[in-house]
């Protein structure tokens, strides 16, 4: 005997959380089931000795649908967001330099003289990639320089993807300057008409006057917006839950027909579900591996996405420990330095109570495409190498008093070089089922916010294909 239910959400993410949410809010009666015995995957906030420490995401950019979603779950006004002007600095020969922000990178000498003159170049000039896929560091190097990658475009690269910008495509993982370049022959001059195509496109809310697209996190940690949608979803949430089968049914072309018979193992034992609308939320591993059944070339698309692996290394310190003011966002790493560290946020100089009075919190990620090994060691091995690799940059006098380290094996999806065609064949073979549909980190972007949006989208479709 099978249940039966209008859409079947695979995966508690944020991805699959927020596809939920929508699902229920326009009516359509969704369940949503989770392998891992909690909701959230890598959005785990943690409490403890005083500290309270993200172990994956420290915060998330503000935009319209976080806003309305936080609206409507009661939670907006639970929102703190960081000065949107505070420093960022990058460590160049071992010192952390501000970073000028806007026109005022150009007066500085953060960058040198060949690459200002590069600059210029793009807002005047013209040019055009020779390659429909081309790498972010072919792309640096091509229209500005070695050292604007080296200095600005690398560590930038690291600190979203913890990715490799000489496999990275430009065109898949900031597809708004593949645009800009396209469109205009100028990254200046196109990117503000990419920016808004792009929004058209998705579909995005705009932020409200009174809104700020700056950084943000809530008093109690980002795991406030995924308690808060499971709440909203209830007993349709079900965590501990293993998907074992899918099948695709013969349904013809009827619309409210069963398309999907999923089997679970999880808390209520042994179960099957014949669902209209399916929806992988989980990593591409796991869909590969459940899709397999249903055609091959699901597994071969999306068990050719690499993951990069992250540690999470928070540190605490006495004030009077550390020389630095820690006035700001915190640094990020060129990997010419030769540290493990890819940046460091400065948790407690962005965000209130994240540390016991008179002390502080700092969190340093390592690991990354770059450097694949770092994560093999202990987590005590990790906290002692970024305390040690930190002691010069801010002036440490003493060891932390509080560690805590989360190892993500698999962290971020890279958008590596062929993933805008290996989405596009991913698409192509979705169609061939209808009624399925995918939500995740690694279509659209990994940022919290960005898969928020995507995951509204895919819910739209949804429904506009029960209204059909």
């Amino acid at each position: 005997m099978s249940d039966r239910v209008e859409a079947l959400v695979v995966g508690a993410g944020i991805s699959g959380l927020a596809t939920a949410y929508a699902l229920q809010k326009s009516g359509i009666a969704t369940r949503v089931v989770e392998a891992a015995p909690r909701p959230g995957g890598v959005i785990q906030s943690v409490k403890r000795d005083g500290y309270l420490v993200e172990c994956g995401p420290q915060s998330f950019s503000g935009n319209g649908s976080i806003s309305a979603m936080c609206r409507d779950l009661g939670i907006l006004e639970e929102r703190v967001l960081a000065a949107p002007k505070a420093p960022r600095y990058v460590l160049i020969d071992g010192k952390l330099r501000n970073v000028p922000m806007g026109p005022g990178l150009l007066a500085s000498s953060f960058l040198g003289g060949g690459t200002r003159t590069a600059i210029l170049r793009d807002i005047f000039g013209k040019s055009e990639s020779p390659e429909p896929d081309e790498s972010v560091a072919c792309f640096t190097r091509r229209k500005f320089s070695e050292t604007l990658l080296d200095r600005l475009v690398g560590p930038f690269v690291s600190g979203i993807y913890a990715g490799d910008p000489e496999k990275l495509s430009l065109r898949a993982a900031f597809p708004i300057l593949y645009e800009a370049e396209k469109a205009a022959g100028s990254i200046t001059r196109g990117v503000f008409k990419a920016i808004r195509q792009r929004k058209a496109a998705n579909g995005t809310q705009p932020l409200a006057p009174t809104e700020k697209a700056t950084l943000q996190t809530f008093r109690e940690g980002n795991e406030t917006l995924i308690r808060a949608i499971a709440a909203r979803l209830g007993e349709r949430l079900t965590c501990g839950a293993e998907i074992t089968r899918i099948e695709a049914l013969d349904c013809g072309q009827e619309p409210k027909a069963a398309r999907f018979r999923v089997s679970l193992r999880g808390p209520r034992g042994e179960e099957t579900l014949e669902t209209e609308r399916l929806i992988l939320s989980v990593p591409t591993e796991a869909a590969g591996r459940l899709l397999e059944p249903l055609d091959l070339g699901f597994a071969a698309q999306l068990s050719a996405i690499a993951y990069s692996g992250v540690a999470v290394v928070s540190l605490g310190y006495r004030r009077g420990d550390v020389g630095d003011s820690l006035a700001g966002f915190g640094f990020l790493v060129p990997r010419s330095s030769g540290l493990s560290i890819l940046g460091t946020v400065w948790n407690s100089s962005l965000f209130p109570g994240r540390a016991p009075a008179g002390e502080v919190l700092l969190t340093s990620f390592v690991g990354g495409a770059t450097n694949p090994g770092a994560i093999s060691k202990s987590p005590e091995q990790l906290a002692a190498q970024v305390h040690r690799e930190m002691i010069p940059l801010l002036g440490l006098r003493k060891e932390p008093v509080f560690t805590n380290v989360t190892i993500w094996k698999r962290a971020i999806p890279q958008y590596n070089l062929g993933h805008t065609a290996r989405i596009t064949a991913l698409e192509s073979l979705r169609t061939r089922f209808p009624g399925l549909y995918f939500s995740g980190n690694y279509l659209n972007g990994p940022a919290i916010g960005t898969c928020v949006e995507h995951a509204l989208k895919v819910a739209g479709e949804v429904r506009v294909s029960f209204a059909n």
